[in-house]
């Protein structure tokens, strides 16, 4: 046996190998001290072998996928190695083999998957000439994206895709590795690395092997000609995957290939400032996705995410979803058709990851009853009123189940089948002849028994004539002693007892042979069955594959649409010229955190960024909103571009390339990078890459340093982005010497966040008013925050006077001395009188005649 385990280790030397031992999975030497140390099982050894103790762990195998998972989400890789020949059948140990491999990047089981995130594996090949070649796909989804790219901006796409899993070949030069490894320090590279036989990556055989799943002569089709560099990725991508699943990926049905000018780019600070689906704090919600996933489906909130990370430039799409959720709306109250379409999507299954899963002949009973059932459903909403719309027209047509696949799956399996075939109780009764006499004969044994007893009890005239069972002589007919002498000659003797004997006849035997293997025999039937029903499957794959798509876009749709009315968003209109014109534009996020909390309403502000306004300094006190207003913009130009309404009252907008932010203080320290030599990071990368089309957020730059240092970055940093960059700027700051900018540069200007002063105390108005703020308010949001009063005395003091001195030459103020001294002042006799009053303490008349007290001394 450990002869055999060993032979199957070689060929998976650097993964974990779980090898299946009856109800248990162990593991062996190195492999189970890693894993008694992941999992904390407990370690043993058993036996020697070539004369050292074998050590050994082991999980029982009903718990498999716990610990797989436990395992993935630790960066593992597990091999399982289970029986596949028949017990007895030759000397030595059943024949086991690798059945799969589970890695991060390679996921199919329902159990180990999140229903709102992607399993993405992504492949890396090092093309020549610094040129990179990109290849990625969920083993569920079966689509492959390609991508080609420099070497310096591999780290860019590989924060976009966030895999899962990654793959890179071992020919890579030294360089090439290290910049990997410094993704992984820096945190944008944070799943396994993978490396694999550099002559995987091939670029004629991955151009070979997607022809051969698109069953095309060409990849022209698919704009996926030339690109030699991701070709060589796929051709790695497809063979590793193919090798972690044991058998070819028949659903692999499409390529798409992504380059940067067809995005809408969305740089990972972006992401991140945006907090489109992480918060700052790495939580899930509340983010504009978690607000936006309304989705009744896991598939459908998978693709609500790619349409919200991957907007394109291109209006055609955003256009057509703008369209489609105008007519889902209907009239705009009461039930319009989301709702009714939103009760049938309730409760489908998850057809994409079943599809994969029958393709993969992985999937499991009880998902094909689900899949059963939602075909159903599908057929009810192909029959839904043809809509005015093209896109929902295609929608409705791609609905339409394969009847053959649907009558399949109905007369084949048990409406509640076990959990997995190997259990038995999963093929329908009337399917099968066979199977359905072989479970005639274990449901009947007590009838047969009965009925053979009253037969023989008449043959024999034996009254008390038994015919019983029992594991360890089988089926027999019992006679008492004093009856032996009308034994039938056809009685064979099993056994003797202390008062009767037990015997078998032919018939009895008959049955006994059929009876005790027709268990065993049911289930073998049922896992051939189960087999041929996997078969015929296979040719529904692609129809159920376009089903799942259409359901998760119907989904999608019909989410947004209710988003739009609960939310009270409007629809987007695009137009040629270049603008960002928002009328009483919203945060969504805020917004409906003040819902929540019932905290107030939110205060909508106007944009307005055009030819003639392509800059907005924005002034004013922090916790003001300026932060607030220049994310809602951008996050409204993000929804609008996905193809989502918006908050706001109306929404012009002209061609997006991209949305570009430096919001925020961090350092990252594990690269030796300070904050302010981050903040100078993004900004320089913002310059470099932002064109007249694209979206800035600037917010406090250059305060990381010393005021004169930060004040003249800034400045220069504002000043490019008017004048050469040209691209649609909010630029919030506290250096008012930037509001001069507006009176030297004609399409900049200046806004501000309105705030009033109630004596020492601020009310923020949320408000964005034109022309520069006149305070920053810095010490009364101190006050708000519970700075201690003694620090605030002494800020006042040292602000009153550097105010004071402001416009003097040498001014030398000493910004250490203590304040002074509030004056003395005498206490009047009405406020003696108060202070001697205790509330709390007195009657109703005793505080009435103190009130008149107090109103004499006044007097």
């Amino acid at each position: 046996m450990m002869a055999q385990y060993l032979a199957l280790k070689a060929e998976h030397p650097d993964t974990l190998l779980f090898y299946r031992m009856g109800d248990f999975y162990e593991v062996f030497y190195g492999d189970a001290e890693k894993s008694a140390r992941l999992l904390d099982i407990t370690l043993t050894q058993r036996g020697q072998s070539a004369g050292q103790p074998v050590t050994m762990a082991g999980v029982p195998f009903h718990a498999l996928e716990n610990y797989l998972g436990r395992l993935i989400k630790m960066g593992e890789s597990v091999a399982i190695a289970e029986q596949v020949g028949e017990v007895g059948a030759s000397k030595g140990p059943v024949e086991r083999k690798v059945v799969r491999v589970v890695t991060p990047g390679t996921l199919t089981d329902s159990e180990l998957l999140s229903d709102k995130n992607e399993s993405l594996l992504l492949s890396l090949h090092q093309g020549p000439r610094a040129k990179a070649g990109l290849a990625w796909f969920s083993v569920t989804q079966g689509l492959v994206h390609l991508a080609e790219c420099s070497h310096d901006e591999v780290a860019q796409w590989i924060a976009r895709i966030a895999p899962s899993e990654v793959i890179y070949s071992a020919g890579v030069t030294e360089r090439f590795e290290q910049q990997l490894l410094q993704l992984r320090q820096s945190g944008l590279l944070t799943c396994p690395l993978s490396l694999r036989p550099d002559w995987q990556f091939d670029g004629a055989l991955g151009e070979r092997k997607l022809l051969e799943h698109l069953g095309a002569a060409t990849l022209q089709a698919w704009n996926a000609e030339g690109l030699a560099q991701a070709h060589a990725a796929a051709a790695a991508l497809l063979t590793y995957a193919e090798h972690t699943q044991g058998r070819a990926l028949t659903h692999v049905h499409g390529v798409r290939v992504q380059r940067n000018d067809q995005l809408i780019n969305l740089p990972v600070a972006t992401r991140r400032n945006l907090e489109l689906t992480k918060t700052l704090r790495g939580e899930d919600s509340p983010t504009l996705f978690s607000l936006l996933d309304a989705c009744m489906t896991g598939m459908g909130s998978r693709t609500l995410k790619t349409w919200l990370l991957e907007p394109e430039r291109d209006r055609s799409a955003a256009r057509e979803r703008h369209a489609a959720i105008g007519i889902l709306r209907g009239s705009g109250a009461g039930n319009g058709p989301w709702q009714m379409l939103r009760d049938e999507l309730r409760g489908v299954a998850d057809v994409e990851r079943i599809t994969a899963r029958i393709a993969l002949r992985q999937v499991r009973p009880r998902e094909l009853v689900a899949l059963g059932r939602t075909l159903e459903k599908s057929a009810l909403l192909a029959q839904f009123p043809k809509a005015p719309d093209p896109l929902l027209a295609r929608l409705f047509e791609h609905l339409a189940p394969p009847l053959d696949c649907m009558q399949l799956l109905k007369s084949s399996i048990m409406e509640e089948p076990a959990a997995l075939v190997r259990d038995g109780g999963v093929i329908a009764s009337g399917f099968d002849a066979e199977l359905d006499e072989l479970r005639g004969i274990q449901n009947n044994c007590d009838d047969f028994l009965l009925q053979l007893e009253t037969q023989e009890k008449e043959r024999t005239s034996i009254p008390n004539l038994r015919v019983q069972f029992n594991k360890v002589h089988g089926f027999y007919i019992e006679v008492t002693t004093s009856y032996l002498d009308r034994v039938p000659e056809n009685y064979r003797r099993r056994q003797t007892l202390k008062n009767a004997e037990r015997f078998i006849t032919p018939e009895l035997k008959a049955f006994e042979d059929k009876a005790l293997s027709a268990q065993e025999r049911g289930l073998a039937r049922e896992k051939f069955l189960y087999e041929q029903i996997l078969d015929q499957l296979q040719a529904h794959v692609p129809a159920l594959t376009q089903l799942a798509q259409a359901l998760s876009a119907l989904d999608v749709l019909c989410a947004l649409a209710e988003r739009s009315l609960t939310l009270n968003w409007c629809a987007p209109q695009f137009v040629p010229e270049p603008c960002i014109e928002i009328e009483a534009g919203r945060h969504p996020v805020v917004e409906a955190r003040l819902a929540e909390t019932s905290s107030g309403a939110f205060i909508p502000n106007n944009t307005r960024l055009n030819a003639n306004t392509r800059m907005q300094i924005i002034t004013g006190p922090n916790m003001g909103g300026k932060s607030t207003y220049m994310r809602q913009v951008a996050l409204i130009v993000l929804l609008a571009s996905m193809g989502s309404y918006v908050p706001a009252a109306s929404c012009r907008l002209g061609p997006i390339d991209a949305i570009h932010t430096r919001i925020g203080a961090a350092d990252d320290l594990a690269n030796a990078q300070s904050t302010f030599m981050l903040e100078m990071t993004e900004a320089a990368q913002i310059l470099h890459s932002a064109t007249p089309h694209s979206l800035v957020l600037m917010d406090e730059i250059g305060r990381g340093t010393s005021t004169f240092d930060g004040l003249a970055l800034a400045s220069g940093i504002a000043t490019h982005l008017h004048d050469r960059t040209k691209a649609f700027s909010l630029f919030a700051t506290h250096y008012f010497e930037l509001t001069e900018l507006s009176a030297r540069h004609q399409h900049a200007m200046n806004v501000h966040v309105g705030a009033t002063e109630s004596g020492n105390d601020i009310v923020f108005l949320h408000e964005i008013q034109p022309g520069p703020a006149s305070r920053s308010y810095g010490i009364q949001v101190a006050k708000l925050a519970g700075v201690p009063a003694a620090v605030i005395n002494h800020a006042r003091h040292a602000l009153e006077t550097l105010e004071a001195r402001a416009g003097e030459d040498d001014v030398q103020v000493d910004l250490f001395a203590p304040p002074p001294e509030p004056p003395l002042t005498q206490v009047s006799h009405v406020e003696q009188a108060l202070a001697g009053i205790n509330p709390d303490a007195m009657s109703p008349r005793e505080a009435l005649d103190a009130l008149y007290q107090l109103k004499k001394l006044l007097g």
